[in-house]
């Protein structure tokens, strides 16, 4: 893949192009796909800065891994425990932003003596995949990277914040009708804007009320579930993000929807403007994950706040080995506040018969 330098103008022509193809209304899964990941131009193919801790830098947001290294050493031990049990030895990571995570795991797996034969990137991304390589050289006789799955997987598979940045369906309910939000061209205003189509698509669950409702589907997300069911024959599936169980997601009261775009570390709710210049993302309806998982034949073995999840991996341990900075940071990991409540683990696996070390205290998987 060629990373071209980027120009909001030459994407921005890109979407006009395909709402003309598209007959003039583009679904909205379609215009975020092509906002994230157009060859050399959307957001995560382009050669912004997007993971880092401070605005100054040039980044846009910050995850889990760049804020604590002691998030992929918790990590590692329920990696290590699920090599172990599922007499697997390979890790798959789907998305791996900056390399950080993977350098984190890598690096604890080593110490306990628990490398795998071979850890796998999976990454449409050029960019991203020139700085994983330089994260991870130490060990780049174990890792390779592809832009796919093969047809049967064996090992542990991760993937942080991965499903939140999957292409979402836009839904509005509008007078207690149902439409499909998605995205057409204003002459007027030379720019793409919002357009509502009625249709027969509609939440997995009724919604209390006849007011007003924005929420998304996650077709893609339940899609990508299915395969990962469908080519996993051993081993354990681990997806961190920020989401909710059914129930709440499509709550009477969260009449907003969830997607919202992240852009120097702030947050603003129109991903039409400053296209391929920002992260657009919804957050995760877990209860629709676990069900296309198991439905696939992938059953869930735990599901648990980030919080509770870290705990059990030994977190609080390491965060008193810390100096006072690297306590203050891990602390944002498990405060509810910050990471702890919002983001949530769950685990799927092939053998349903166990539970991972993560969520033998705390496991609300009863709550999907």
């Amino acid at each position: 893949m060629v990373i071209v330098e980027h120009t909001p103008e030459v994407l921005q022509h890109r979407i006009l192009h395909a709402i003309r193809q598209a007959g003039g209304w583009l679904p909205f899964d379609r215009f975020m796909a092509i906002a994230l990941y157009e060859p050399g131009l959307g957001y995560y193919a382009n050669a912004s800065r997007k993971f880092g801790r401070m605005p100054q830098s040039g980044s846009d947001f910050v995850t889990a891994p760049e804020l604590s290294p002691l998030f992929g050493r918790a990590l590692a031990a329920q990696v290590a425990e699920a090599l172990r049990h599922t007499a697997t030895c390979e890790v798959w990571e789907f998305g791996a932003g900056s390399g950080a995570l993977a350098a984190q795991l890598l690096q604890a797996l080593e110490r306990a003596e628990s490398l795998p034969a071979r850890y796998t990137i999976v990454e449409l991304s050029a960019e991203l995949q020139q700085r994983q390589r330089a994260a991870v050289a130490r060990w780049a006789d174990r890792v390779q990277w592809v832009t796919g799955l093969p047809a049967q997987l064996r090992g542990v598979v991760l993937g942080n914040e991965v499903l939140d940045a999957m292409p979402v369906h836009l839904l509005a309910r509008l007078q207690g009708q149902w439409h499909e939000r998605g995205v057409a061209w204003s002459h007027e205003a030379q720019r793409p804007v919002f357009a509502d189509r009625p249709t027969t698509l509609a939440p997995p669950i009724a919604i209390e009320g006849t007011h007003d409702y924005c929420t998304e589907l996650h077709v893609q997300a339940e899609a990508f579930m299915r395969t990962v069911a469908d080519r996993l024959q051993a081993g354990l599936a681990l997806f961190i993000d920020y989401g909710f169980p059914e129930s709440e997601y499509y709550h009477p009261q969260r009449h907003m929807g969830t997607l919202v775009c992240h852009r120097a570390h702030q947050t603003d709710s129109d991903p039409l403007v400053d296209i391929g210049l920002k992260d657009i993302t919804a957050h995760v309806n877990f209860t629709g994950i676990a069900l296309a998982a198991q439905d696939a034949g992938l059953p869930t073995v735990g599901y648990a706040s980030q919080a509770r999840f870290l705990m059990n991996c030994g977190l609080v341990e390491w965060m008193a080995e810390a100096d006072l900075r690297g306590r203050a940071d891990a602390l944002k990991l498990i405060t509810e506040h910050e990471m702890g409540e919002l983001f949530k683990v769950i685990a799927l696996s092939p053998t349903a018969d166990w539970t991972p070390l993560g969520f033998l205290h705390g496991d609300r998987t009863h709550t999907l």
